[in-house]
């Protein structure tokens, strides 16, 4: 009987498709409370928003897609605007499609995809908006070089991300309750995101800063990651529930505000490019 050889690549692969398929089925778990934990989400997306309600004075229509839309809280936003002429959403969860098919109105498309090799023309869209979406991918690299492909010549893009330091303070609170087993989920760095923009992006605009926001404790803290389906996906986790001594302990680990509430850091990064 033969050996069957399977080369690095295909192994690789296959991880990346388990991976991209454990995200979907994540996100799409989530899709039913997504919204009503979406804090943060809004607050980037609203940042960007700002800047494309400056550029709409432009006197074309426009074809613009959110990628990464999830249950297309700002793909409705964008409906409103009377220049967009097509609107598209994508996203590789089903689950999170059918929940924006239901809360969308007509004329909207929604498409299942992949940001890593998007089902789109080239030369096909003038604006790509993607709100947090490109840190769950495995090459970012790849995703810019989609969204540069698929960009009118003019057409603008905006992204946003998350970057290292990102729920430090979780990160450090679970590494004394828990050492040796990782509970949240690594992020580039922004020298890394700047080189990869650098490399695919000529002359793209990236602003960083660091955005804290409070809960009443590292439960609820928790509880809206669940919520939003950003638990950690790393191959390191867990795979039984972790033990309710170890969450205590994790709760104790973290640092407190004199009220007894707790802050967590998000080191947040948009990147603004218009296609030459």
């Amino acid at each position: 009987m033969g050996v069957m050889s399977i080369s690095t690549d295909q192994t690789a692969r296959g991880i990346s498709d388990t991976r991209k398929s454990d995200i979907a089925r994540g996100f799409g778990i989530a899709s039913g409370t997504y919204e009503s934990a979406s804090r943060l989400q809004r607050f980037m997306g609203n940042t960007m928003l700002q800047k494309f309600e400056f550029w709409e004075s432009q006197d074309h229509d426009l074809t613009l897609l959110d990628l990464g839309c999830g249950t297309g809280w700002f793909t409705r936003k964008f409906a409103d605007f009377r220049q967009i002429e097509s609107l598209s959403g994508v996203d590789l969860s089903p689950g999170m499609l059918e929940q924006a098919r239901k809360n969308g109105p007509a004329g909207i498309s929604w498409i299942v995809g992949d940001a890593e090799h998007l089902p789109l023309p080239d030369s096909s869209v003038d604006v790509i908006f993607s709100n947090l979406m490109i840190q769950w991918c495995d090459d970012p690299g790849a995703v810019l070089r989609e969204c540069r492909r698929i960009l009118r010549p003019g057409g603008d893009l905006m992204v946003s991300t998350l970057l290292d330091g990102t729920l430090r303070e979780l990160k450090s609170a679970w590494q004394a309750a828990d050492p040796g087993h990782q509970h949240v989920n690594r992020f580039e760095t922004g020298l890394a995101l700047q080189a990869k923009v650098r490399a695919e992006l000529p002359d793209a605009v990236v602003e960083e800063r660091t955005i804290n926001l409070p809960y009443e404790s590292p439960m609820a803290l928790a509880g809206e990651l669940r919520h939003l389906g950003a638990g950690f996906r790393g191959a390191s986790r867990r795979r039984a529930a972790t033990a309710p001594g170890r969450m205590r302990e994790m709760c104790r680990q973290y640092p407190k505000e004199p009220d007894g509430t707790i802050m967590a850091s998000y080191e947040a990064a948009w990147v603004y490019w218009q296609k030459p």
